[in-house]
């Protein structure tokens, strides 16, 4: 069974100043979405699910579907502020999305195989849709899942602080923990995250997490019932965000599962402000010269 990639594109680009997952990057016009289907059709995923914002919905089928016909299979889920929120706490009223975890739950439907996680606005590479497809089409443990980790010094904006899953991993090559932290910087050549206007200094080679998960069914119920909880206790804060780095960290400290952390030394590039455009636009035109992709993704 061919696993299924589900891709977070619901956002709303506060910092970037628009719909990025929408915004074109590559030389013919192609946006980071289209590379990642590009990698996760030639590395053997079967489906893709795009979970969006109900309003980017026809915008999304009408650039993607297109392209994706005859090639994978293709559904869409939406995320919305109401999705799955207990019945009984009524209308929350929210404009901002709930966060990558409550993103990864309403595919619930659309999706029944294992299945990997990444953003719409992230370049990840071949190498690890390869790496995180076979995993997925192999390991038959359901209790077993997965996550791409990068090295904190390859995976900073030089235009403000960035968001990232902070990982320390087990002897087994499992992850111990991942927290997320949402003010990540360098500064004077030492990288720190900041928490409570307190900073603190991580590694250059600590790994984090990208967003780049690999999932078997059975993470979907725990996440229902976490999302649950956390809705009743955040209804009224409307910029409470549900991280899929709260489900793995609950998985692994009540010992429902592990992570197996593949490490990878590539550089991503992806965008989180305005300013990012360009390196990335340059990034991805040397990849279509070097060869790692043809002139026209989808000629």
């Amino acid at each position: 069974m061919k696993p299924t990639l589900l891709i977070l594109a619901a956002g709303i680009g506060s910092r970037y100043g628009g719909i990025k997952q929408l915004d074109q990057f590559g030389p013919n016009g192609e946006t980071i979405i289209d590379y990642s289907l590009y990698d996760a059709i030639r590395s053997g995923f079967g489906k893709v699910v795009f979970i969006v914002r109900k309003e980017i919905k026809d915008e999304s089928e009408a650039l993607f579907a297109p392209k994706l016909k005859g090639k994978i299979d293709y559904d869409f889920a939406i995320q919305g502020v109401q999705s799955y929120v207990p019945e009984d706490l009524g209308t929350v009223e929210r404009v901002k999305p709930w966060g990558t975890g409550h993103a990864t739950l309403c595919a619930w439907e659309q999706t029944d195989t294992p299945f990997a996680v990444i953003n719409a606005d992230d370049f990840y590479g071949l190498g690890a849709f390869e790496t995180m497809s076979k995993f997925l089409s192999t390991d038959t443990n359901d209790k077993q899942h997965a996550m791409i980790g990068y090295e904190i010094k390859r995976t900073l904006s030089e235009n403000g602080t960035v968001s990232r899953g902070v990982c320390i991993e087990r002897e087994d090559q499992n992850l111990a923990s991942v927290v997320e932290r949402t003010k990540i910087f360098e500064e004077n050549g030492t990288i720190y995250f900041e928490e409570d206007g307190e900073k603190t200094e991580l590694a250059p080679e600590t790994p984090v997490s990208m967003n780049f998960w690999g999932f078997k069914p059975s993470m979907f119920p725990i996440t229902k019932e976490l999302f649950e909880e956390y809705a009743r206790v955040n209804s009224n804060t409307p910029k409470a965000e549900f991280y899929i780095p709260t489900v793995m960290s609950y998985i692994i400290e009540n010992g429902l599962g592990d992570c197996r952390v593949f490490r990878s030394s590539s550089d991503w590039f992806g965008v989180t402000y305005p300013e990012d455009k360009p390196k990335v636009q340059a990034s991805l035109s040397a990849l279509h010269e070097s060869g790692d992709y043809p002139a026209r993704l989808w000629d």
